[in-house]
């Protein structure tokens, strides 16, 4: 086979084609979970091995995020296949000219270890496209783009990294998560950029941070690392960007209730944690730490972070609500100062999505009368100068029942469709689902009905991505590595122990990965005629 039985492209490729498990055994033999006919793996080892031009068997099999390329040599010709599931594998051809290359199909655009194709003497030359294409995400339109190529998000919440960061005793976690993250395809983390006077606090107390947090002791290389600096390297290490959030609406990790306790231990009179959106002094106090957190330098890449593209946006709170004030006109300031200090990347506000007074005839897909009163607006709040995109939290087990039933699929089907068609008509902007989950404490939860729930939301996507519309993705609440259990709220997903929500995980990154390759911005869904993946990214098998 000319195949390294240590190479580990070998052993992804057959278990992602046969949609199973397995592992090498001692003798380098490999041992897969289940019953497959001789000649289906006669079948899949003939594309992993065969020329597809000149049938030599003489080819070796690259590995880039999810996409194989088989080169031939003896005829110098190569194609991609791309694992999807057991019985099915996209593939295109491309030919070799003396040494140049070329495709037999459409495709203008692979992945990120090939770049854009040039016409040469009519055919294409391959560029590698290099570490420096580590840009920042803008935004067109109701698309993200990252060098003029549309970037749909698969992603995760993972909120306590920089407190685990900032112990060497758990530092690894972080590490280990992000590297499974990336075996999934999964791209975009969000996670807090605040600790406020709480267990190994960030800000002590206004403007005062402990260094023992932005710069912890740990001897690395001679140098002292920083635990944010530390996650958002990592991030960059694994090509996972990040969403930071600056501060919370509840109680964890201190929050807006923490800067009501600094105001009174201040000396002002305050009565509500609602003052916080808007008494003088405490929105000094957030825009001080906002300062501070954009402005800092990166001890590890030397970027400041209001110039480091590992950073896909700043999130201005996390589930912000001021019920003292339904109309939810208290939310609209911060953005534009944060715009004032970082231009370049991206902001949106963290709304849960509760549709308010500027549009009653959309309170119909709220879960409960309740949502209305919280003091958020969907609308009214992503129409504030600032904001780039809109973001969506997916609880129906919160907001309607804790009792698994259909209720929460077709909920959950109903909020998606309604943000993604506003997100279209009146803010025109892209919408992102920043949480997304179900909790294993709800009576009647089961993982075959979280991976049903899992596959709603990534198909109620697509079916929005491929007709050009604003759905940009979804972001899991929450991953998490092995031996982390104690952090678990209910809602956390362990990949090496959830085998079929990995799969559907995987499969969806790939779909993305594959789509956001192919296409650039000037492109909609409505090409995929021209596509030839279009099977692999339409087929309805979720």
């Amino acid at each position: 086979m000319h195949r390294q039985p240590e190479n580990v492209d070998v052993v992804t490729f057959l278990l992602s084609e046969m949609g199973t498990s397995g592992s090498l055994d001692g003798q380098q033999h490999l041992v897969v979970k289940g019953r497959f006919a001789s000649k289906y793996i006669e079948g899949i080892l003939h594309k992993y091995v065969i020329c597809g031009c000149c049938k030599s068997p003489d080819t070796i099999l690259t590995n880039g995020n999810h996409l194989f390329f088989l080169i031939c040599e003896q005829c110098g010709s190569g194609h991609f296949v791309v694992p999807i599931k057991a019985g099915f594998v996209a593939s295109w051809t491309v030919f070799g000219v003396n040494g140049d290359w070329g495709f037999e199909s459409t495709v203008e655009e692979t992945e990120n270890h090939l770049s854009h194709a040039s016409t040469h003497h009519g055919i294409y030359d391959l560029q590698v496209r290099e570490d420096d294409d580590w840009q920042m995400v803008q935004k067109q339109g109701n698309q993200f783009v990252v060098n003029d190529q549309p970037f749909y998000v698969n992603g995760f919440n993972t909120y306590w990294l920089m407190v685990f960061a900032a112990d060497q005793s758990t530092r690894g976690k972080v590490s280990e998560l992000f590297h499974q993250a990336s075996s999934a395809g999964l791209t975009v983390c969000r996670t807090w950029a605040f600790n406020d006077g709480q267990w190994r606090a960030l800000q002590t107390s206004p403007s005062v941070y402990d260094e023992e947090v932005f710069k912890v002791l740990l001897l690395l290389n001679s140098h002292a690392s920083k635990a944010l600096d530390f996650v958002i390297s990592e991030a960059k290490k694994y090509k996972i960007r990040l969403i930071l959030s600056l501060t919370n609406n509840w109680d964890a990790y201190g929050g807006k209730a923490q800067y009501v306790k600094w105001g009174k231990a201040a000396g002002l009179n305050l009565t509500s944690d609602d003052e916080f959106f808007s008494h003088t002094t405490l929105k000094s106090y957030y825009k001080a730490h906002v300062k501070t957190v954009l402005n800092r330098v990166n001890t590890f890449t030397n970027l400041t972070y209001k110039n480091d593209p590992t950073i896909f946006a700043w999130e201005l709170m996390n589930e912000p609500r001021c019920t003292s004030d339904p109309s939810g006109d208290t939310l609209q300031e911060m953005a534009v100062y944060v715009k004032s200090i970082d231009a370049k990347h991206l902001v949106e506000i963290g709304l849960e999505g509760f549709y308010g007074p500027s549009a009653p005839d959309r309170a119909k897909f709220n879960p409960n009368s309740y949502a209305t009163q919280v003091g958020t607006d969907f609308i009214r709040n992503h129409q504030t100068l600032g904001v780039d995109f809109a973001s969506v939290h997916i609880y129906a087990d919160s907001w309607i029942s804790q009792t698994i039933s259909d209720a929460h699929l077709q909920f959950t089907k109903s909020w998606m469709e309604a943000h993604i068609e506003d997100a279209e008509k009146y803010l025109r902007m892209p919408v992102l689902f920043t949480e997304f989950g179900v909790s294993a404490k709800d009576t009647g939860y089961n993982t075959s009905f979280r991976d049903t729930l899992i596959s709603s939301v990534y198909k109620t996507l697509l079916n929005s991505t491929k007709k050009g519309g604003s759905g940009a993705g979804s972001l899991l609440w929450q991953l998490f590595p092995d031996g982390t259990d104690y952090m678990n709220d209910g809602y956390a997903i362990v990949l090496s122990k959830s085998p079929s929500t990995s799969n559907i995980i995987s499969l969806h990154s790939t779909r993305i990965a594959t789509f956001n390759s192919l296409c650039s911005t000037k492109c909609k869904w409505g090409c995929k005629k021209k596509n030839p993946l279009e099977e692999f990214l339409y087929h309805d098998d979720l």
